[in-house]
């Protein structure tokens, strides 16, 4: 709750510094995560993280200063990522979905390409409230978990056009700053592979196309 507060506040903050005749429009935006892992030394020397296809819809905010083009935008977004990670010695494969609201903050600056038309470029901080705690993680026929941490932090870089004055298009890539899950193994169940990614975590990368509507 009090991260909840936290980014309230400094979204008001924001919005209380801008200029009078800031532009401000709500919309809604979706689109495509495509996700994987960055896999711990020690899990990344037993296996490798494939690409996992989610989607991500929601409310969005956008505040634009006229003539100079900086701006800020937000959104409240469920979410789904995750990543497919492949075992070696023909050990198998498990998908783990994860399943959130992301909220996404950037900071925009805008560049004209004529009175309908514009290109823009963001950067910012998103953070990501996982609904559930925890998956199976199993391979050889037997299983452990995969515990996912409450929230996650990670940095967007990003672009796009918007077009029409209502349509924004843009691609993005998220880069996890903290971990996203960490594997829990019973210690019963000890064998080379096992002891070598318990306690081993995660930081989830992705790369989103997106698609915005602004009223």
């Amino acid at each position: 709750m009090k991260k909840w507060i936290t980014l309230f506040t400094v979204t008001v903050c924001l919005a209380m510094a801008m200029p009078a005749k800031a532009q401000i429009k709500f919309g809604v935006k979706g689109g495509l995560n495509l996700a994987s892992a960055s896999l711990s030394d020690a899990w990344d020397a037993k296996g490798n993280a494939d690409n996992y296809t989610g989607f991500f819809i929601g409310p969005m905010v956008d505040i634009t200063i006229p003539i100079i083009g900086l701006g800020v935008d937000g959104a409240l977004m469920y979410s789904q990522k995750g990543a497919k990670i492949s075992f070696d010695d023909d050990l198998g494969s498990t998908t783990f979905k994860q399943q959130g609201i992301e909220i996404p903050v950037n900071l925009k600056y805008s560049i004209g390409l004529g009175s309908s038309a514009s290109i823009y470029f963001a950067a910012g901080p998103s953070f990501y409230f996982n609904m559930k705690s925890d998956d199976d993680l199993t391979f050889d026929t037997m299983k452990g978990s995969l515990d996912y941490d409450k929230s996650e932090v990670s940095l967007n870089l990003g672009a796009g056009v918007k077009l029409l004055r209502h349509l924004q298009l843009g691609v993005n890539y998220n880069m996890g700053l903290t971990d996203s899950a960490k594997a829990k193994i019973d210690s019963s169940k000890s064998s080379d592979m096992w002891d070598a990614i318990n306690g081993e975590s995660y930081k989830s990368k992705i790369w989103q196309v997106s698609v915005a509507y602004l009223f």
